[in-house]
């Protein structure tokens, strides 16, 4: 049954999700049927995980052909990149069906083909494979925005899909590319990954490649000055659907770079790294200092996700293990807190009918399990010792320093930005006098805490043990990184080699 482990948790949601928008299941039947799928995809990956080895390749990999005689093929496996961002999907999608209610069957089953289709994209290790998945996890989301979003929609959706399809496209003509390369260099087509980082490229098709890739994966990170269309989306789109962009989605772009650029475009990425590291500070200072003004306490926590983003992206171009390690740590950090936040910000729109900050204040004496919960994802979001976002954090400013003494300082520094305006909003939305609209805002059900109580055990538990999931992390990561260093390059006879099996 646990052979095809990774195809269940891809095709079961995005099946069950295409059956809800179709069949006329009632609303409430619909949400019940996308939670047990949901779990059902979580106890998979609770065995993906317990059956893990950490060896720093591919497991639980599956081939099957697609379309042989121009050799895409159905590729997919998890390492210890991969591995926890899939377990973080899996892990929060949960909630979204319990705390999420009242939305149309077509609403609860775009969630779940969204799941699955994130799924794939992560597994992904055909760069064909990857973009079919790449594309469908965002149509989902478009259609979310576009019809149950708020008051601005349109223009946000219309924002989003200019952007996020433009990076596609050029993101296929590279890939396009690159299989036409590897056939005319030896006779035999692959979009392997592992095949295609033996390509010997000229350094302006190399250059060109490289730019299409990381443009489409900057769009959804985003990456400064490529973030302009991320307040709009997350602001007007349900909380949902703003849930999957930040926690999920967003991620997904930083572990493509490492997934796909790190071993195809080597040298390039080290010949960029340095402006690429300065793009990532400057979005981290430009958006924290955005997110000061605002009075609309879920764009304060869009600018604010976008500002931890480029701490994030910042670990990535520093090109040694204690940065690119910690920021494959801070994926699963960032998810958990920020996802939380979005959820209960949701919850707090939902029951009040507002989002403005000065209409909140006193939740905390009418909610107090709502407002611990909050305090503690808040707490991890700003990277509190003893909370999972302290870690990652810290292992991404210490390899930055190592990097580049100037970035690692500023961007250390410009972390406090962060602390100061949410600290700010939690007084102003929890302990201020309450009014009217808040006297009566009622706390976290049973069905509700116990739905958000294991993500909050889990911020806890990463905080303070972290090393259960370093050790899965770092043997991909010394791999990654011995790829770009050139240590570990694979040479066109070996990428030969691999593919040859399957010709």
């Amino acid at each position: 049954m646990f052979e095809n482990v990774l195809s269940t948790m891809i095709f079961l949601p995005i099946v069950i999700g295409l059956a809800a928008m179709l069949i006329p299941f009632s609303s409430t039947t619909a949400r019940r049927i996308g939670l047990i799928v949901s779990l059902v995809v979580l106890f998979f990956g609770i065995k993906v995980y317990l059956g893990f080895t950490g060896n720093g390749q591919l497991e639980f990999t599956e081939t099957r052909s697609l379309i042989e005689s121009v050799g895409i093929f159905y590729r997919i496996g998890v390492d210890g990149i991969s591995l926890f961002v899939l377990l973080t999907g899996a892990a929060l999608i949960p909630i979204v069906f319990v705390v999420v209610k009242d939305r149309p069957r077509a609403f609860y089953g775009s969630l779940l083909v969204t799941q699955g289709a994130m799924a794939g994209a992560i597994c992904a290790a055909d760069l064909v494979l990857f973009y079919a998945f790449w594309e469908v996890m965002l149509l989902p989301i478009f259609f979310m925005i576009g019809i149950y979003g708020g008051p601005n929609r349109k223009a946000a959706t219309i924002k989003i899909m200019l952007y996020t399809v433009s990076g596609s496209l050029l993101m296929l003509a590279a890939i396009i590319y690159l299989g036409v390369a590897f056939h005319g260099q030896y006779g035999v087509w692959s979009f392997d990954t592992a095949g295609l980082a033996g390509l010997q490229l000229s350094d302006k098709a190399a250059a060109l490649s490289f730019f299409a890739f990381m443009i489409a994966f900057a769009i959804k990170i985003p990456i400064f000055p490529l973030h302009t269309w991320l307040p709009d989306a997350y602001t007007e789109a349900p909380a949902a659907a703003t849930f999957l962009l930040s926690a999920i989605m967003a991620k997904i772009g930083i572990y493509a770079v490492i997934r796909f650029i790190m071993p195809i475009f080597g040298p390039e990425l080290v010949r960029y790294a340095m402006p690429l590291a300065w793009a990532a500070v400057i979005g981290l200072i430009y958006c924290g200092i955005a997110a000061i003004g605002q009075k609309d306490i879920k764009r304060l926590l869009a600018f604010s996700s976008a500002s931890h983003m480029g701490i994030l992206a910042l670990g990535l171009f520093c090109l040694n293990i204690q940065a690119l390690t910690g920021s494959i740590y801070q994926i699963m950090a960032h998810a958990t807190s920020t996802g939380l936040l979005f959820l209960l910000i949701g919850i707090i729109e939902d029951r009040l009918q507002t989002r403005e900050i000065s209409d909140l204040g006193g939740i905390a004496r009418q909610a107090p399990i709502f407002a611990c919960f909050f305090a503690i994802a808040l707490l991890a979001s700003v990277g509190l010792p003893g909370t999972s976002g302290f870690i990652g954090e810290f292992l991404i400013i210490m390899g930055a320093i190592k990097f580049d003494t100037t970035l690692g300082v500023l961007a250390a520094t410009t972390l406090i930005i962060g602390v100061c305006y949410m600290l700010w909003m939690f007084q102003r939305v929890f302990f201020e006098k309450g009014n009217d609209r808040t006297n009566g805002f009622a706390d976290l059900s049973i069905c509700e805490t116990l739905a958000f109580l294991p993500v909050i055990l889990l911020i806890l538990f990463m905080g303070v043990f972290p090393q259960p999931f370093i050790a899965r992390i770092t043997p991909a990561a010394q791999s990654q990184i011995a790829t770009v260093q050139g240590t570990g390059q694979i040479s066109g006879q070996v990428a030969l080699d691999h593919i040859q099996p399957q010709k």
